[in-house]
This record gives C-alpha cells, structure tokens and sequence, in this order.
C-alpha cells in the first residue's frame, strides 16, 4: 500500500495528523482544505473551544514525534473546580498523583501539526479546494479552486475524509447502499468568553484546573490559556425561558450573570461586549458506518463520528483513530480491504462509545458535579481504587488516563455503577464512608 498515492481531504487536526502518519510509511499524500493556509491567518485559533489533550491523543502526537513540542505549547489541569452560585469552591481530582489533561489551542496545535509536512517531501498541501464529489468507480476527486474559481480533480489509489463534522466526502458515502448515518442536535449551544490576564499577564483563577461552574440545565467552564488568559464557555439552552433566545440586551446578559455566575463576573470585565461579538454555535453528534467505502474510502475523525465536547475526547479520539490505523497497517498482511474492513469494525463500536460518554458527561459536569451524592461517590471510588489499583479503574480514568478500548471502557463504567449504587444505598453511607466495611462491601462485590 505504500508509495501509493493518497488523498487526505480536510487538513484540520486529524487530518494534519494522519498525513504525516501516512508520510511516514511512504506515502504520497496530498492534503486538500477548503480554506486558506491557517499558517499565515493573522489569528490562530478560530471558533473552536479550547482542546484538552490526554493520553490517547499523546500517543499518536509520539508516533509523529512531535509530543515533547506540544507539551510545551499545553497547561496541565490536574482537577475539576466547581464554583457555586456563592463563590464556593470544590475540587475533584481527575486522577492519580501528576496525572493531568492538558489545555492546548486548537489553532497552535494545528499549525504545528501542518508545520511538521516541511519535513516531509512526500506531503504536499492544497488550498482553497472545496470538496465537489467523488466518483467512487475511479476514485476521482472533483473541487472547486476557490481562488481560480474552476473546477479540477485528481486520482487517487485511497482517499481519507478527515473534513468535519459536515463531511463532503461522507455526504458522498451516504448515497452508497448499506450506509448509516445520523447528526443529532443538543438543544444547547455554546458561546465563547474570556477571563483577561491580569495586567503582569499572571492567571486571575488557578490556571492548573479546568473550572466549572455547573448550574443544572446549564453551565460555563473555563479552561487556561498561555498568554494568561482563560477561554470561558457558557453552554446554554437555544431556546427557552432562560435560554440564548430569551437574552437579548446587556442589561439582560449582566442581570443574568450576576445572578447565576456572580464570581465569574468579578474576572470577566469584558463579558457585555464578549458576548454580543462572539457567535452562538451548535453542538451535533454524528453516527456513521461503515467508515470505509471498500479499500478507496476511508472517514476519520468528525467525519467519522463527532461528539459533544464534554469528555474531553473530541480531538483525542480522533488521534487514536490515526495511531489505531498506523497500529493496524503495521500488522496487516497486505491485503488492504481487509484492512480497511477490519479498523472499521473496530473502530465504529469505539465511536459509538465515546458519543455516549460525552452525552453523559454534560448532564455529570452541568448537574451533578456539585452534587453531595455525586462527590461522594468518586470519593469513595478513588479510596477504592488506591487500595485496589488492579480491581477498580474509574471509568473517567480508563477514558482519560489509558488505552482501554471505549467500548469496553463503557461496559466496564455500567458494571461499577451499579456496583456503586449498591454501595451508595447502604444506611448512613455518607457518615460512615470511610469504615472498613464499606470498602470490605464493595471488594466482595468487585469479586
């Protein structure tokens, strides 16, 4: 399959990634983006939130051998720092001792990543190609060159649509008999807000923790930035009483945030003009398979399968499925529809999987993290885990912090929380957490 030639169309994050995967084993990749050189763009960066990168998303940034440049672009967040409606804080651990998600930019780290083709003469980027069609009997790709405006196309012996969660290419995939697919709208959406450095460019809040504040139907979270600043979120309803819809004037907004998130106005001076400059989006999730359509055609990443970002794992799951493929094309004997076959069934239950986590997860972050039977719980499952490391991984761990497959990291996530309900109904539990018993209780029902 090498020294084959192989189009990559989209050069997002994923796509960035995987042609220099792809470079690697001898590929000549050609890299098409509908957009101009996000290089020479006055500001990197975009509508994005910001990333948090974690183990999964390392180890394909280790393959490419561009980690240790990332991990100096990146802010560790070793915990969760609620704040309630009083400026009260709680703080959860996401793991283990040093164990962290790391908060990176979405524009640096892409930048970076196309940066790392210079290295490579077999990588050859194209922009201002818009994605037309594909003709799936030769494998020809139709664009537009947005700048000549004309229409051209080019042959490919493999094709990968890493383009987003709106896919020109699965757009083409989805008139292939035996496709599936379906998007799926939050009734939330998200807008983006700032915490200013302060004036000698320190943080205003502790920038070692991604903060939340969680407010049951809603919630803002902040994740730090290296100039000092923090990105703010708000994810909110659209529509409703107290929704996107229903803010309409800055006394509104002011009034609004005052009453519900009154310590992070005290660090957001700029948040009436934030708010009315800066977009509302939506949040979508998309299902597909297969991801493959023979051995021509293969979706990764959003184009595959995009979540909501309340995991975390967005951009990390789309990683692995780059280091999953290079695993497999390593391993495989040559015969490359049976590889493209193979990962796709692999990785499609993965897919699947981490949708549902991240789905989960907003009702967790929005709901229940400030939550006394909530915070009791992880308690009482980290005291667990350090007495048994081999018997209990939390399942936020096992996403997060390893390798584990998604889907079995969600089989094993319902086996302990209905271990944990048990536990958490014992009488008096949060007076007498800490007895031997209860951890004696739960080893017997681990075993």
């Amino acid at each position: 399959m090498s020294n084959k030639k192989v189009a990559v169309i989209g050069a997002g994050l994923v796509g960035s990634l995987h042609a220099v995967l792809l470079a690697k084993k001898g590929f000549d990749v050609d890299v098409f983006e509908r957009r101009p050189d996000l290089r020479k763009a006055d500001v990197i960066g975009g509508r994005s939130i910001n990333l948090a990168l974690s183990n999964r998303g390392f180890k394909a940034l280790e393959i490419a051998g561009v980690a240790d440049e990332i991990r100096k672009m990146c802010i560790p967040m070793h915990g969760r720092k609620m704040h309630d409606v009083e400026g009260n804080l709680t703080y959860q651990p996401y793991g283990k001792e040093n164990e962290a998600i790391y908060s990176v930019s979405r524009g640096g780290l892409n930048q970076t990543l196309m940066n790392l083709a210079d290295d490579y003469p077999n990588i050859h980027y194209r922009f201002n190609h818009r994605c037309e069609d594909l003709d799936l009997d030769s494998n020809t790709i139709s664009f537009t060159d947005t700048e000549l405006q004309k229409p051209i196309s080019y042959t490919y012996d493999h094709i990968f649509g890493t383009d987003g969660a709106f896919s020109a290419v699965r757009n083409r995939l989805m008139k292939t008999p035996m496709f599936n697919y379906s998007q799926d709208y939050l009734s939330h959406g998200y807008k983006e807000l700032v915490i200013p450095p302060n004036e000698d460019g320190t943080h205003r809040i502790d920038k070692n923790c991604l903060h939340i504040w969680p407010r049951g139907k809603f919630m803002l979270i902040a994740l730090p930035n290296l100039d000092g600043s923090f990105t703010v979120t708000l994810f909110f309803p659209m529509k409703g009483e107290v929704s996107f819809e229903s803010i309409k004037t800055a006394e509104d907004v002011m009034e609004f945030f005052n009453k519900t998130f009154p310590d992070a106005v005290a660090v957001m001076p700029t948040l009436e003009t934030d708010y009315f400059e800066n977009p509302t989006a939506t949040l979508v999730t998309v299902r597909s398979s297969p991801w493959n359509y023979e051995d021509k055609v293969m979706l990764m990443g959003d184009s595959a399968h995009a979540i909501v970002p309340f995991y975390g794992q967005g951009m990390n799951s789309g990683f692995e499925d780059c280091s999953v493929f290079s695993e497999m094309f390593d391993a495989h004997t040559g015969d490359v529809r049976q590889l493209f076959e193979d990962y796709s069934n692999q990785r499609v239950p993965d897919g699947n999987a981490i949708a549902d986590l991240a789905l989960y997860n907003y009702i967790e972050m929005r709901d229940l993290a400030g939550d006394t039977d909530f915070l009791l719980r992880k308690k009482i499952e980290r005291k667990f885990s350090n007495l048994y490391p081999t018997k209990w991984l939390p399942l936020y761990s096992q996403v997060t912090f390893s390798h584990i497959r998604y889907s079995d990291a969600i089989a094993n996530g319902d086996r302990q929380r209905k271990i944990m309900d048990t536990i958490m109904s014992t009488e008096n539990i949060h007076s007498n957490w800490e007895d031997d018993s209860i951890m004696k209780k739960m080893l017997s029902l681990v075993e």
